[in-house]
């Protein structure tokens, strides 16, 4: 079977097909699934260039979905014909965080979905929403399940609340699906005017292009009439977490999801202390909060933002593409 892999030391021009031996039968426990979509993340970027350091040869891609071809024995949850998604920590059920590195997530520690079939247990995916294709599935692994813990999970998002989003990538247009799923309102920011009026079109209600306001905490407080608002969806870092620690109310709650800007930095801390703000770090969801992000999604008939689709073999343009920052929601890939 074909396979996209990584050869060490990574670079997209380092991205290869692959023949790969087919997987086989599933045992006990597993299900045999032909995979036909993923989709893209920060994470699997850095994998693939290098940044973060995989086994040469790794199969890329965190995100996968397919259909279930055949069950192992004592497999009752799925049945052949059923689309299934997979999960970031495929070994993380439920309950509090337990895994604090990538050493079992696919297309990292372990071979990813960039391939046409996988033979895994049973319990490292749940069912995809009802009427999804594979890349919309897929789009809910790593950035869907991200905001939904963020938001659902750790703040308890609730109607009436004010979420601050950072830029239109993958998770903060999830997370501005979700929010407005929840009755809440929402500020965004971007650099693009263009991605903030369809920003608009989903549903945002405050946009600010954070180039031509670069105080744009206080502009956003300002907005919720100098109170602050109550979730931030932080994905900057040590670049942007003074802003969001101005924008965001006393007691408020931000999510530090992402570290674009950077792996350390000052965090204005007597700022940050007054506010006596919760700054959370998280790393996607475990299996039961995917499964309740599935059900929530096919009660409210909310789907994913596809940016663009490309073909397996073309999986480095993919990524150059989302190299370029001109996307908007998700990269999927499809084959």
């Amino acid at each position: 079977m074909k396979a996209m892999t990584v050869r060490a030391p990574g670079g997209l021009d380092r991205i290869v097909a692959e023949d790969r031996p087919d997987p086989g039968r599933p045992g006990a426990g597993e299900i045999r699934v032909a995979l036909h979509g993923a989709s893209l993340n920060y994470h699997d970027l850095s994998v693939a260039t290098g940044r973060m350091k995989a086994a040469d040869g790794r199969v890329l891609l965190a995100d996968g979905a397919g259909v279930v071809e055949e069950v192992g024995e004592g497999v009752s949850a799925f049945a052949p014909g059923d689309l299934v998604v997979s999960c970031f920590f495929p070994d993380w059920q439920d309950g509090a965080p337990t895994v604090g590195d990538f050493a079992r997530t696919p297309g990292d520690g372990i071979d990813g979905f960039a391939q046409e079939a996988v033979v895994r247990p049973a319990t490292a995916f749940t069912h995809a929403p009802k009427g999804y294709d594979a890349v919309e599935a897929a789009a809910i692994t790593t950035a869907g399940l991200t905001a939904w813990r963020a938001l659902v999970g750790d703040a308890s998002l609730k109607a009436g609340d004010t979420v601050l989003l950072l830029g239109t990538g993958g998770v903060s247009i999830w997370a501005l699906q979700i929010a407005k799923m929840f009755g809440a309102s929402v500020a965004i920011t971007s650099s693009s005017d263009e991605k903030l009026e369809r920003a608009r079109s989903l549903g945002a209600d405050f946009t600010l292009n954070y180039r031509a306001e670069p105080e744009w905490g206080r502009r956003v407080r300002d907005w919720t009439g100098g109170r602050g608002v109550d979730h931030v969806i932080e994905v900057g870092g040590p670049g942007t977490l003074a802003q969001s620690i101005e924008a965001v109310r006393i007691g408020g709650h931000i999510a530090l999801i992402g570290v674009l800007t950077g792996f350390s930095g000052e965090i204005p801390t007597g700022a940050f202390m007054t506010k006596q703000a919760k700054l959370q770090g998280l790393i996607v969801g475990n299996r039961r909060q995917q499964q309740e992000f599935v059900r929530a999604l096919e009660a409210n008939a909310v789907r994913p933002v596809i940016d663009r689709r490309f073909a397996l073999a073309e999986l480095a343009d993919a990524f150059r593409h989302e190299e370029g920052g001109s996307h908007f929601g998700k990269i999927g890939v499809e084959w």
